[in-house]
């Protein structure tokens, strides 16, 4: 046996005799609303790659992006270091004059409720965010006012729309595509948190001109960090590695990963590349056709990557079936709470179980939460509620008069709407333990 062979063994052994000795004891130990999903087959994989020496994205960084795509039901596709990245490269592109050349004050519409990433690339891009208020029970963006907003834009300054499919479960895409092509709008896909999830038959992911997915550890599957971007377009999915990788021209080591002097060059790497100065023989590979970034992820978080997609289909029925579970646990409590339900024609892979108190509930979220977390029980409010309430985006809360009239379900979520988890680590004993915590809370208001 090779020393490599050995290292590994070793590793394999190791991991292994950590899980054997893992052990969750109700009330002492947290149930956690999310976490990654390994074995050793990461572990041995990341360790592989690592000292394979070759430590920036390479050859399974590439496989990556060949084998993924497909899961969002598009054919090209980016990988970078995170899904907040994925989501600054999607919106990043949409300035390229390779592709759609919007200039900064181009409006796109998104909703109030939102994690922070959906929103951020649109500012720090130069375009304005239109707000539009929600629904319940399933906090995705108010259609209605969509298409309100898009018939009173007699100027036409609305490029595009952009959202996230709520812990998996869609809107109406239907309604969603045909004001996408009435309007001839660009649809953003942020699929982060809907991998798995379908509608129509269709893969989220599917629908917008480009989508986006996030492997932090808390989604579907993990790298420990990571994100992808997606799209149907080999053109696209250059401009995007390009803004990627500092704003590069040279693609060479994306097609065929490696080093450049290893034959993986297209043979026109010294040529007169700069337009503004013809008669200089530039390297292609320091030649930069946008103004980009540096967020590529690490080689061995792809390798990791390619371990965690043979588990996809195990950790996507643990999701629909921790699901039905947590629904059946607060089932009784329908009348203190909104459950989640799928949309007509999806079929969710669930990021999370969403709860949200009606108006009438004789409890407050904090009193819930409070006896879960102290259950120790994880519990997350549904990210930002409303957004615009937040210090950091105080000066754009400023334009209205009044935040809470202006988006009356956005101060609902963020009063009364929390999440527990559906990953697969939580098993069927911890959710006898919830169901417990849960009957004792309720059980003084019934």
């Amino acid at each position: 046996m090779s020393k490599l062979e050995t290292i590994l063994s070793l590793v394999d052994e190791y991991i292994k005799e950590c899980e054997s000795a893992e052990e969750w004891t109700p009330g002492e130990d947290w149930i956690a609303y999310s976490g990654n999903v390994y074995d050793s087959d990461e572990y041995v994989a990341a360790v592989e790659s690592l000292l394979s020496r070759w430590l920036v994205l390479g050859k399974k960084g590439r496989q990556f992006e060949v084998e993924f795509p497909a899961h969002l039901g598009k054919t090209h596709g980016v990988l970078t270091n995170s899904g907040s990245s994925a989501n600054l490269l999607m919106v990043s592109a949409l300035k390229s004059k390779r592709w759609k050349q919007l200039p900064e004050g181009s409006k796109i519409i998104t909703p109030v409720v939102c994690f922070p990433t959906t929103l951020n690339p649109i500012i720090q891009n130069g375009f304005k965010p239109v707000f539009v208020d929600v629904t319940l029970p399933d906090l995705n963006l108010d259609l209605d006012q969509v298409e309100a907003v898009l018939a009173a834009d007699t100027n036409k300054e609305i490029k595009a729309l952009m959202f996230a499919h709520v812990l998996g479960n869609p809107p109406d895409m239907d309604r969603v595509m045909a004001l996408v092509e009435k309007y001839d709008l660009l649809f953003l896909e942020d699929a982060c948190d809907a991998l798995g999830s379908t509608y129509d038959g269709k893969k989220l992911g599917s629908f917008g001109d480009i989508s986006t997915c996030s492997f932090y550890p808390a989604h579907h599957m993990t790298m420990g960090e990571g994100g992808f971007v997606a799209m149907n377009s080999a053109r696209l999915e250059k401009i995007i590695s390009s803004f990627r990788d500092w704003g590069r021209a040279c693609y060479c080591n994306s097609v065929k990963p490696g080093c450049v002097l290893s034959g993986t060059a297209c043979g026109n790497r010294f040529k007169n590349w700069l337009p503004g100065a013809r008669e200089i023989i530039a390297d292609h590979r320091y030649v930069f056709e946008e103004i980009g970034y540096n967020i590529k992820p690490l080689e061995l978080q792809a390798a990791m990557g390619l371990q965690q997609l043979k588990k996809l289909p195990m950790m996507d029925d643990a999701r629909r079936k921790n699901f039905t579970r947590l629904h059946a646990i607060f089932e009784p409590y329908v009348k203190y709470c909104h459950l989640p339900e799928p949309t007509p024609k999806s079929d969710p892979c669930w990021f999370a179980f969403l709860l949200t108190l009606r108006e009438d509930a004789p409890f407050a979220r904090e009193d819930i939460v409070r006896h879960l977390e102290g259950d120790k029980i994880q519990t997350r409010s549904y990210f930002a509620g409303n957004i615009l309430f937040h210090p950091g985006y105080s000066k754009i809360g400023a334009k209205y008069d009044n935040l809470k009239e202006s988006f009356p379900v956005a101060y609902k979520i963020t009063t009364n709407s929390f999440f527990l988890g559906t990953f697969a680590g939580i098993t069927d004993e911890k959710l006898d333990y919830i169901e417990d915590s849960v009957n004792r809370f309720m059980e003084k208001y019934q």
